[in-house]
């Protein structure tokens, strides 16, 4: 007998005792829960299991009679192995009830072995299709791959039971990064890991300045945190990096994009210009300019990085309306952001960083404060963010002449709460500074 043939013995033998089992004690339904239709290997045994779960859901018996009454209800006798007369040879080879579990996790694991060879093959058939892009062909890998897993079934637990998780959780830090550039918020809130974090603004208002500062603060401010990876897709790396360097050389913006001008730069200059590189270049900040990047490469790129460095910090993406945001037949441009955003938020939370998406506003907050109803797309950014940050120039309330002070609005936050804060965009550094309530004020008695 060969080792295959061994095998499928041993997997029908497991299905057999877990059907027995739960004919002589329907009861262990609760216990194999985890148990899927398609873990068994023969449809008889799919529809007998199906038959048995529902059943099961509606507070019906589940035993030799109620099984054989609904095969009979749509006639399908042929289909339940030979008839009663099988459902009775299962339950009288089942020695017990009891190892139900040990039963069921043989057949799960045999399913797992079975799928996984099928997935190989599908693969490969793969290979001969015709994609528009790698990216996917890899997004089609990696669905067969999710395919692959089981499905998990939630387990409620009591708190006797889980006491020592709780008060290992109450003594652990809690899951934060801080931004470094921003005290007022770090001490208010600071980013949580897990987050989907959405800043919002009109064009020009800043939002790129604001996303590279906080990707510098995080990659400095926590060195042992993980990478943070920037996916431009309105400007290439070099433009990035002008940006931050500027930031953190504070050397002038316009003279950097302007290669310093006919005169060219400064010895002063190109030696703030060197040592700020220098510095940045020991942050593990990792940039992407690609156009119309897509959540599925995202996906495929955080895991490549958490794979190499352990865990990530933080991914920014400029900005959410730009994505390659692909509508399946049927499916309206909104609900298309939604997958895209359900996707992101389940990212930050499976993978344990911060995941930091800006966004447009509508053209009615020129005229008025934003609300979250001012978001582009606006339904499912608002349901699935954590944190909505609105960076706002009201051009009515500057109160100084010549300065830019935008208003920071968190209109949705997650465990912290709504908040306000002042800053002043020192656009020449392409940086944000802070303002307390105290300049406010007295820049308002001033101007």
């Amino acid at each position: 007998m060969t080792q295959e043939i061994l095998d499928s013995t041993s997997d029908l033998q497991a299905e057999q005792s877990t059907l027995g089992s739960v004919l002589l004690d329907a009861s262990c339904l609760d216990d194999i829960s985890f148990l899927e239709v398609r873990d068994f290997s023969t449809e008889t045994h799919q529809l007998i299991y199906k038959v048995m779960r529902y059943l099961d859901e509606r507070d019906i018996p589940v035993d030799l009679v109620t099984v054989t009454q609904e095969f009979m209800k749509f006639d399908r006798m042929s289909d339940m192995g030979g008839g009663p007369s099988y459902l009775t040879r299962l339950s009288q080879s089942t020695p017990t009830a009891a190892n139900a579990v040990y039963y069921a996790n043989i057949v799960r694991s045999k399913a797992i072995r079975r799928r996984g060879k099928d997935t190989g093959s599908k693969i490969i058939h793969l290979t001969y299709g015709e994609f528009e892009s790698d990216e996917d062909y890899f997004s089609a890998v990696e669905d067969l791959i999710d395919d692959l897993r089981p499905g998990q079934v939630a387990k409620m637990r009591g708190f006797a039971e889980t006491r020592d998780s709780y008060f290992k959780h109450i003594q652990s830090s809690p899951e934060k990064l801080k931004t470094g550039w921003f005290k007022q918020f770090d001490d208010w809130s600071q980013l949580w890991r897990g987050w989907l974090y959405i800043i919002a603004g009109r064009p020009s208002v800043g939002k790129t300045a604001k996303a590279l500062q906080l990707a510098h603060g995080i990659a400095r401010e926590n060195p042992h945190g993980g990478p943070v990876l920037i996916f431009s897709q309105e400007m290439d790396e070099n433009e990035l990096k002008d940006r931050l360097v500027s930031m953190e050389a504070g050397v002038n913006y316009p003279r950097l994009i302007n290669k310093g001008g006919a005169e060219g730069f400064t010895d002063t200059e190109w030696k703030k210009i060197r040592a700020a590189y220098d510095k940045i270049e020991r942050l593990k900040i990792f940039v992407q300019d690609s156009a119309g990047v897509t959540i599925d490469e995202i996906r495929a790129t955080v895991k490549q990085f958490k794979k190499r460095y352990g865990k990530i910090a933080a991914v920014i993406v400029d900005y959410l309306q730009i994505m390659e945001i692909p509508e399946n037949k049927g499916q309206t441009r909104a609900q298309a952001i939604g997958r895209v955003t359900r996707t992101a938020k389940s990212l930050a939370r499976r993978h344990k960083f911060v995941f930091i998406m800006l966004s447009q506003l509508d053209r009615a907050v020129d005229d008025e404060e934003p609300k979250l109803k001012h978001l582009k797309e606006s339904g499912s950014i608002e349901q699935d963010a954590d944190v909505v940050e609105f960076l706002w120039h009201n051009k009515k309330d500057q109160p100084e002449k010549g300065k830019k002070i935008i208003d920071s609005i968190f209109a949705k936050g997650r465990n912290v709460g709504t908040n306000r804060f002042r800053y002043e965009f020192q656009w020449w550094y392409q940086k944000y500074v802070e303002l307390d309530k105290e300049q406010v004020s007295n820049g308002r008695k001033n101007s």
